[in-house]
């Protein structure tokens, strides 16, 4: 279903436009979470480690594919609300060629770089093998994931998000069924949940191939269309390969943290592996919010409306704001009976760790917030590379005061929570300087 986002009342357009998104990754996040819950009480919290520290991997690399296809996104949502149709079935032709490219490659050298990867991670003695196991399968759903996340981006650009929904919830509902036969029924180990992951990634990305080619008509590239144009493809490079660093410098600095807290242990490398999906589940609301408010900013300057998109900005801020303020309480109040999810209570070490991690970082859950509508905000005016100098500095400040603060011996461990809050806040103030600096150039009149 189409949704024009450059019409009608704007916080009614952003909450119905981006409730199915959020739901969507609820749902993703729900079977994350039950994952990681399977694995920690049924295996142990060796298998928890691993998986733990491949979560951080994968979510590197499939960042590049996210990357790419956000950023194609925001081409086919300018040409669509410039009502350029049949330039948006050229684009949507050449972007997959070009994503298809990329993501072989990108799966290629996953293959081969596997074991520098395990060194790189400080992977715990005592859970490299599961480790390997666990990412040499991954690895396989690779493809699954690039071509369901291509299809998702160019529904989402004409304001569907209720297909791309449907067809993740049943690969969630699939990996969670799976995870329980492979792993309790089979005895399949970690091994069992890479391929209920996988299996389950193929069948969405099924699904969504057969809606596409099916449903999807208008959308679908006509023999006329199928050739590449120079123009189109630099729109589509420069937007997507743009997006893609963003998302792969925000996840590589969360992989080197990663590596940082493994250092510290096998204890707290099992608490960061349960507390990163309590805070995935905790503020991927507000991300979603962002990117649906992404699609909106592209409609309208395609469009030409850029009174509208600087209202979508206030209202953005302010529905973002309200939750994420929520969502701290929560997490902060509900530390504790939140890590005995994943950790059994005799592992008191673990879960003091995790507790410690919860009520420091996830106070500030409103700085992550509005970095986010900021990343969403320059990446649908077609200005990705702004949203790459606030990632640098979120993430940078963040890696550096981690490493910084953790050698000392009278902050330790905690210098890394902290440093955290403290990325966000300084991207932050820059992202919204700049805006105010420079909103009349940044917006169409």
């Amino acid at each position: 279903m189409e949704r024009n986002l450059t019409q009608g009342s704007i916080s009614r357009s952003l909450i119905l436009f981006s409730l199915p998104m959020i739901l969507g990754n609820l749902i993703q996040q729900l079977y994350n979470v039950a994952d990681t819950l399977i694995v920690g009480k049924t295996i142990g919290p060796t298998a928890l480690s691993a998986v733990g520290s491949s979560y951080s991997l994968m979510t590197l690399l499939t960042s590049v594919i996210l990357g790419l296809c956000m950023g194609s996104g925001v081409v086919f949502s300018h040409l669509y609300g410039a009502g350029r149709r049949e330039e948006l079935r050229t684009a949507v032709f050449n972007a997959f060629f070009f994503v298809l490219v990329v993501s072989a490659a990108l799966n290629a050298g996953a293959f081969a770089l596997l074991e520098r990867l395990l060194v790189w991670l400080n992977i715990p003695a005592e859970a490299v093998d599961y480790t390997r196991e666990y990412l040499s399968i991954i690895f396989v759903g690779m493809s699954f994931v690039s071509l369901y996340n291509f299809l998702a981006a160019v529904l989402r650009s004409i304001g569907d998000t209720a297909i791309p929904l449907l067809f993740l919830a049943v690969s969630a509902v699939t990996n969670i069924i799976l995870d329980l036969v492979f792993i309790l029924r089979f005895g399949m180990g970690v091994g069992g949940a890479a391929w209920a992951t996988v299996l389950a990634q193929g069948l969405s990305a099924l699904c969504m191939a057969v809606y596409f080619l099916l449903r999807a008509r208008e959308l679908r590239p006509r023999r006329s269309n199928m050739h590449l144009n120079r123009r189109l493809l630099h729109l589509i490079f420069s937007n997507s390969v743009l997006t893609a660093v963003q998302q792969s410098i925000m996840n590589l600095g969360i992989l080197m943290v990663q590596g940082l807290v493994n250092s510290f242990g096998f204890a707290v490398s099992a608490a960061f592996a349960a507390v990163v999906k309590i805070d995935a589940f905790a503020y991927m609301p507000a991300q979603d919010f962002g990117n649906a408010f992404a699609t909106f900013v592209a409609q309208n300057y395609g469009a030409g409306k850029g009174d509208r998109i600087r209202q979508g900005l206030r209202t953005a801020l302010k529905l973002s704001g309200g939750f994420c303020i929520l969502s701290s309480a929560c997490v902060a109040l509900l530390a504790r009976p939140l890590m005995l999810l994943f950790i059994e209570p005799e592992e008191t070490e673990i879960i003091a760790v995790g507790v410690t991690y919860l009520r420091i970082e996830g106070v500030f859950y409103i700085g992550i917030g509005i970095l986010f509508l900021l990343y969403a905000l320059y990446r649908g005016l077609g200005r990705p590379e702004m949203s790459i100098v606030l990632t640098v500095v979120s993430l940078g400040t963040r890696v550096a005061l981690a490493y910084a603060l953790s050698a000392l011996p009278a902050v330790g461990l905690i210098g890394i929570w902290w440093s955290v809050p403290i990325g966000w806040a300084l991207a932050d103030l820059l992202g919204l300087w700049y805006y105010r600096r420079r909103r009349k150039t940044l917006l169409p009149e």
